[in-house]
């Protein structure tokens, strides 16, 4: 039966794909977009909740507490806990609040958070949708997310919820338009709106990275995406100590739990994002490198060598930490001070850098060298 079984398997295989080549084209594509969308929906799902844990030991770790360790070999079922305890909690709605805005706040900051992964690019063959403007489409999505935290504080009826959404518009929109004009940047140097195409313009190892000729932009852009977060030290949306919760003071259960969702979703793609645009994306700081060329054919070890999902998910997680870093580290800013950061700094050193982009394509710099005139 042993010596049956792997020939078996292999001719189930080749009937299987027999069948799936004869279905109709539509059907086929079909079926291998929702093959897709699954993969990095659970994915997505599966990081954001282990983040939580992560983020709770990273923080009690610099505050020299144990953090996560009850539930699970070593608290790894915290994550479970938290979302059974939200699950059977009861939903309360504000008896003056509008029922239906309440409701489809949370998913609409939860839904474009989601909708953005469909043009991101895992490696160099894995996208669900390969757009030419996933730049726009990306941008579009994103700006989205603010309705949902707006409609929040205003449905509630509540004068700490509406405060806690006033303050967070205002910031999103500061900071919206540094994160817009630091894209530009990345457009010039990259030549496209295509992700994938971004990516490859970087690949040939840690010299080719945008991170070098843009880091002005990668600052501005990172730090931005904290704010658009409303991640410490940006929380002023959520400043406890003045405003309760802010804008979802009112919401408990599955509705908090969507918005909880939400935020981690968005650390993930911000994190993602911005190894995408500055860091290379899938490929490896390595392939620049001759003397380390043989070893990519060696199992594991080729693995730094080759480019790959592995790659854009260890530069995920270097970015997803630092969120956990500034959440332990630094207090939050005063509401004039982020507004000062986004209006005066942000959005003058972006539009600086870009000019300073349109010099070195002329003159032919770093990710314009070799371009003919």
């Amino acid at each position: 039966m042993a010596d049956l079984m792997p020939q078996f398997v292999v001719n189930w295989v080749n009937w299987g794909m027999g069948v799936f080549y004869s279905l109709p084209e539509w059907v086929q594509y079909l079926t291998i977009t929702t093959w897709k969308i699954l993969f990095v929906l659970i994915a997505v799902i599966l990081i954001v909740a282990f983040s939580t844990y992560f983020e709770r030991k990273v923080i009690g770790s610099m505050q020299a507490r144990v953090g996560p360790n009850r539930v699970g070999p070593l608290g790894l079922g915290q994550p479970f806990a938290d979302v059974i305890k939200l699950l059977i909690k009861e939903v309360v709605v504000p008896a003056k609040s509008s029922r239906f805005l309440f409701v489809i706040a949370p998913l609409l900051s939860l839904i474009p958070a989601l909708a953005t992964w469909a043009v991101i690019p895992l490696n160099d063959w894995y996208v669900i949708a390969d757009i030419n403007a996933g730049l726009l489409y990306v941008l579009a999505l994103t700006s989205v997310g603010v309705y949902g935290v707006i409609l929040a504080g205003w449905a509630t009826n509540s004068k700490y919820a509406l405060l806690g959404a006033m303050r967070s518009a205002a910031q999103i929109v500061a900071y919206e338009i540094a994160m817009g004009f630091a894209l530009v940047g990345v457009l010039m140097a990259g030549g496209s709106l295509n992700l994938g195409e971004i990516v490859r313009a970087q690949e040939g190892g840690f010299s080719q990275w945008f991170l070098l000729p843009l880091f002005p932009l990668f600052v501005v852009y990172w730090v931005s995406g904290v704010a658009e977060t409303n991640r410490a030290p940006f929380d002023v949306a959520e400043g406890e100590s003045e405003i309760v919760a802010g804008f979802h003071v009112e919401y408990s259960g599955v509705a908090f739990a969507i918005f909880f969702l939400a935020e981690y979703a968005n650390m993930v793609l911000i994190s993602t994002l911005t190894a995408i645009f500055f860091l290379g994306g899938w490929a490896s700081p390595f392939e620049g490198l001759a003397f380390l060329a043989p070893l990519a054919g060696i199992p594991v070890i080729g693995l730094l060598v080759t480019g790959g999902l592995h790659w854009l998910f260890i530069k995920m997680c270097i970015f997803m930490y630092t969120f956990f870093w500034f959440r332990a580290t630094f207090p939050r800013y005063r509401y004039d001070q982020i507004m000062r950061l986004g209006w005066k700094v942000f959005i003058p050193v972006t539009i600086v850098w870009i000019a300073v982009e349109g010099v070195m394509a002329w003159f032919q710099v770093g990710p314009w060298a070799g371009l003919g005139g």
